[in-house]
């Protein structure tokens, strides 16, 4: 998304839309902020309720508004006002005539201040869900705000993380209908005849030795491990003359005809490489 491209906002009561400014002008004004620039920008459940999420509450009913500034800005928190300070910015969106922080953003700086299970589930499945982002972008940016030690925070990851791997499982069967692929099968275990399990795939194409397998990693602490154990399975599948094609929810939901040139590609040039190791297929 070009988050200089300015959303189409619905029209705001103007109380709301008073709100908004006057949280902006609030910490522009003690803080000495000039009154242009991307130095201030609303944050937090605010935000979402600019994104459009119905699992946010309405502006009218927030008893703060949260706005986002430098960390080297001296401002405290008053009244109907949420200081929330950051390194480094991000590129703020402009909704409703105000500046305000991406999805991944918001949603981060929303949950820092809630402790109600329920609600973060919801929030972090509907960011999903209605496709503003995707499940990794999401864990990375709460990683970074350090929300991953919270118990209901990570209980709510996990179930985004199954949200996020089902939505992209439902693209790649529409990719192969849709692009007229040949019938793969599905979430399979390769094993060598009598020898060690080699990993499961998404699809898989017996004949032409072709694999495809979703890259739906969890940037967390363990990221740098996990991305490794995925590289050795590929490598290891490669030596056996199996073609492996990572494909990611973004792509697939971005450039999905693109993906599927990849791998339509990858069948068409199985009859030019050597046959590959014989191995046991095995539903997963």
């Amino acid at each position: 998304m070009n988050h200089n491209t300015p959303i189409s906002p619905r029209p705001l009561p103007r109380s709301a839309e008073d709100r908004l400014h006057e949280a902006l002008h609030h910490v522009r004004r003690r803080g000495a902020i000039p009154a242009l620039g991307p130095e201030a920008m609303i944050t937090g459940l605010a935000a979402l309720a600019l994104h459009r999420f119905t699992s946010a509450p309405p502006l009218l009913s927030l008893d703060r508004i949260d706005v986002l500034v430098p960390r080297t800005r001296r401002l405290r928190s008053t009244g109907g006002v949420r200081v929330v300070r950051a390194q480094d910015l991000p590129e703020p969106l402009e909704i409703a005539g105000v500046p305000v922080a991406p999805v991944t953003r918001a949603l981060a700086d929303a949950l820092s201040g809630l402790d109600d299970a329920g609600v973060v589930r919801r929030l972090l499945t509907e960011a999903v869900r209605a496709g503003h982002c995707e499940p990794g972008t999401v864990v990375r940016e709460l990683n970074r705000a350090r929300l991953l030690n919270q118990p209901h925070v990570v209980d709510a990851v996990d179930a985004l993380l199954a949200e996020g791997r089902s939505i992209a499982e439902g693209r790649l069967y529409e990719m192969v209908r849709e692009f007229a692929l040949p019938d793969p099968m599905w979430n399979v275990d390769l094993r060598l005849p009598g020898g060690p399990h080699l990993g499961g795939l998404d699809a898989y194409w017996p004949d032409q030795a072709v694999a495809v397998e979703l890259d739906t990693r969890a940037p967390r602490q363990d990221d740098d491990a996990l991305w490794s154990e995925y590289t050795r399975k590929r490598e290891h599948l490669e030596r056996l003359g199996i073609t492996v094609v990572h494909i990611t929810p973004r792509k697939l939901r971005e450039a999905m005809e693109q993906q599927a040139t990849v791998v339509r590609t990858a069948l068409m040039a199985a009859t030019d490489r050597q046959p590959a190791a014989y191995v046991v297929v095995l539903p997963r």
